[in-house]
């Protein structure tokens, strides 16, 4: 009953007390550029294609729970914890490929952004892409993490635009419930490369350092310990982890399903099935389910795109710094961190440049989505073994069932990679 009563207090005071990092790292891993594979998934095969989120989402929830458990137990982040177990040319190969990983999908993202507003609102999209840029940055930079965080959680809602959008059209239950469970598919080249996609763009590297760093962020702002130096709250925390990062991931999932069967019923079926972006795909929708549907499409994107920006950048600059010993953390104040704030404005204007170069936003997409299938498996590895090292983990070490499905992710993201590498 006292717990009862704490909690109902804490929702009165904050509406969104219960979303936490789990929550958070799930929204921005339906990114703008997530948004834009998960259309072209429904766009071509239609209804074929939903089986793709049930299959990845306990995949995906047990690595980020594992993220976030080793960041609670240990206190550091995950490069650290790398740092100090395995040679150091591991630590920096990886750090270096998630950079221009990072700042190509950040590229891609801040790209669609600015077609969508210019679509929405009018005006040059490459000025508008520049506001989005800024205006994300500057928060970041001058806005304390226990601030910022509240918006994070707000803009979460706006996925629920997905969702929205099935009022305007038609659902056959019954065979989308059949075609989930049962996709009739011939499984050729580009049916191979659009489930190398899919995956690919679900498990990325950069949500693995998010979800262990604001755990850590968390525990600073509540003035809390590691579960190594204060076990005392072992129970409640690591029970807390898994219901945030399996429903964050859950919210993630069914999110990227509820697009992938918005395109699969309009799209597809009006025989739209080439999308190059995100942007395409709201466009296309507003003939087909109206102008409505096409605002909510759109707003979805700028809202993820919102909170996946600052993760992509913020992930970078959380590797590096613990590659480097550098001080980090968004609730830190820019004067006092400022390599880790320089690598976050570096990232996100690096990427706004590519905007005003020749490069392709899609190309520029691709090549993240491989160098993210690559550096995926051996950081996958590294957390699985990090998880089940008493050397790192003390007495909380991961239990035997979330490694097994870590390492079937590690596994089906390797085929994954190999996928990517060979050609169509």
């Amino acid at each position: 009953m006292r717990t009862f009563s704490r909690l109902r207090r804490r929702l009165a005071a904050d509406p969104l007390a219960l979303v936490g990092p789990g929550v958070i790292t799930g929204v921005a891993d339906d990114d703008p550029s997530g948004i834009a594979t998960y259309s072209q998934a429904g766009a071509q095969f239609g209804l074929n294609m939903l089986w793709t989120m049930p299959l990845s989402y306990p995949l995906l929830a047990a690595v980020q729970s594992l993220c976030g458990r080793i960041g609670r137990v240990t206190g550091k982040g995950l490069a650290f914890n790398i740092k100090r177990t395995f040679p150091v040319w591991v630590l920096y190969g990886a750090v270096f490929l998630l950079l221009i990983a990072n700042t190509l999908n950040i590229a891609a993202d801040v790209a669609t952004m600015g077609d969508v507003l210019a679509l929405v609102v009018g005006g040059n999209r490459h000025a508008l892409t520049a506001a989005v840029v800024a205006v994300s940055l500057l928060m970041q930079v001058f806005v304390p993490y226990h601030r910022y965080v509240r918006y994070l959680k707000w803009l979460t809602l706006s996925l629920l635009s997905y969702a929205a959008v099935l009022f305007f059209v038609h659902v056959p239950w019954a065979r989308v419930a059949a075609r989930t469970f049962a996709p009739q598919l011939t499984f050729d080249a580009p049916t191979a490369t659009v489930v190398v996609g899919v995956f690919g763009t679900t498990i990325s590297p950069y949500l693995f350092f998010w979800q262990c760093s604001e755990e850590i962020e968390d525990l600073r702002a509540r003035g809390g310990r590691s579960l190594l130096d204060d076990p005392s709250e072992s129970d409640r925390e690591l029970r807390r982890i898994r219901w945030d990062t399996w429903g964050g991931m859950f919210y993630s999932n069914l999110v990227a399903y509820f697009v992938i069967l918005t395109t699969a019923l309009t799209l597809h079926v009006a025989g739209v099935t080439d999308v190059q972006s995100a942007a395409q795909a709201a466009q296309a929708l507003r003939p087909l389910a109206g102008d409505l549907a096409f605002d909510l499409f759109a707003l979805g994107i700028l809202g993820v795109g919102l909170i996946s920006v600052p993760v992509l950048a913020g992930s970078a600059a959380y590797a590096l710094a613990d590659a480097l010993g550098w001080r980090s953390g968004l609730g830190a104040q820019a004067r006092h961190a400022r390599r880790f704030y320089s690598v976050i404005a570096v990232s996100m204007l690096t990427g706004l440049a590519m905007g005003f170069t020749p490069v392709n936003p899609i190309k520029a997409l691709f090549y993240s989505a491989v160098i993210n299938g690559v550096v995926a498996v051996p950081l996958i590895v590294l957390v699985l073994l990090l998880a089940s090292r008493r050397d790192v983990m003390g007495k909380f070490t991961a239990n035997r069932g979330v490694l097994i499905l870590g390492w079937i992710t590690a596994l089906l993201m390797a085929c994954a990679a190999v996928g990517m590498l060979i050609p169509a």
